[in-house]
């Protein structure tokens, strides 16, 4: 009986065959292992968490998840954004029925700005129609200057949620539609803030457009977690000493806080889609907020 042995070129195609079976076959575990030992490093927290040393406190619902900044930092690095980009991250909030990692995967960034006490005197008069015409206006008019810059043009679509402001709670959510380029899937813009006494607690979803009714769904079981501790809240401000922000609740929405320095300091991490940062659009909505606040401080 013959056998074919390795020296054959029958038999170096079947050992060549295993090998790369096997290859495949133990790189798989590999992987997720190393997914699974990456989401471990994480720090997952759950029950109550304090905040920015101690201004506020979140009562985690079952749903979800904290990561401090730390913990922060390695999964926005994961997810393709700069070493540097969660410099003033506080935390995450990361749903517990979905791994982060996994393509369905989405999150809440928590930032803080102390801009001052937020007056929001001006939220019942607020015309949100008007206000998105004026925003979707300035973002197409800032264009073609992102377009010089090499960078894809941004479009407003509209608002994927209209904003609600409680009164009684201080707190304010929205989210906007958002069309980069000629990307067939859009962003979501999906944006919550707490008032407190000296300034917003920002948290801004990392979510595709696609989850838009899953991010909704979670958000008042959100809203309801988070509270600032005494002496920090907003019925604590002090008008005589307290310094106020130079925006109202319109201020927010429309991006007042980034637009004063120049760039979308916070709300760039409400604008990834698929988990991919696009400063390009970040910088370049920046502009627009500035030409919307300029117009606006000339009203004024």
């Amino acid at each position: 009986m013959h056998v074919i042995g390795l020296d054959t070129t029958r038999g170096r195609r079947a050992a060549v065959a295993l090998m790369l079976w096997l290859g495949a076959a133990l790189a798989a575990p590999a992987a997720a292992q190393s997914d699974e030992e990456f989401e471990a490093k994480l720090g997952y927290q759950t029950g109550t968490v304090t905040v920015n040393g101690g201004m506020a406190t979140m009562t985690l619902p079952p749903a979800f998840r904290f990561i401090d900044h730390e913990g922060a930092a390695r999964l926005l690095e994961r997810w393709g954004n700069p070493p540097d980009a969660a410099s003033d991250v506080l935390g995450m909030l990361i749903p517990a029925a979905v791994s982060p990692l996994a393509k369905d995967g989405w999150g809440i960034v928590i930032t803080y700005d102390e801009d001052g006490f937020v007056n929001d005197d001006d939220a019942a008069s607020l015309d949100y129609a008007k206000m998105l015409r004026e925003m979707q206006t300035s973002t197409r008019e800032a264009n073609d200057e992102r377009t010089d810059d090499g960078f894809e043009p941004v479009t407003l679509v509209g608002w994927a949620e209209p904003p609600h402001y409680d009164a009684a709670a201080h707190k304010l959510y929205w989210a906007k539609e958002l069309a980069f380029g000629d990307a067939s899937e859009h962003t979501l813009n999906y944006n919550i803030r707490i008032l407190g006494r000296r300034g917003v607690l920002v948290l801004n979803a990392v979510a595709a457009m696609s989850q838009l009714a899953t991010v909704h769904a979670e958000t008042p079981a959100v809203l309801a977690a988070i509270e600032f501790n005494e002496g920090h809240r907003y019925t604590d401000y002090l008008p005589s000493t307290d310094k106020a922000a130079a925006y109202g609740i319109g201020g927010l929405i429309a991006g007042a806080t980034a637009a004063k320095a120049g760039l979308f300091k916070a709300l760039w991490i409400g604008l990834l889609a698929s988990k991919k940062a696009i400063f390009a659009g970040v910088m370049a909505l920046a502009a627009a907020a500035k030409k919307f606040f300029g117009k606006t401080e000339e009203a004024a």
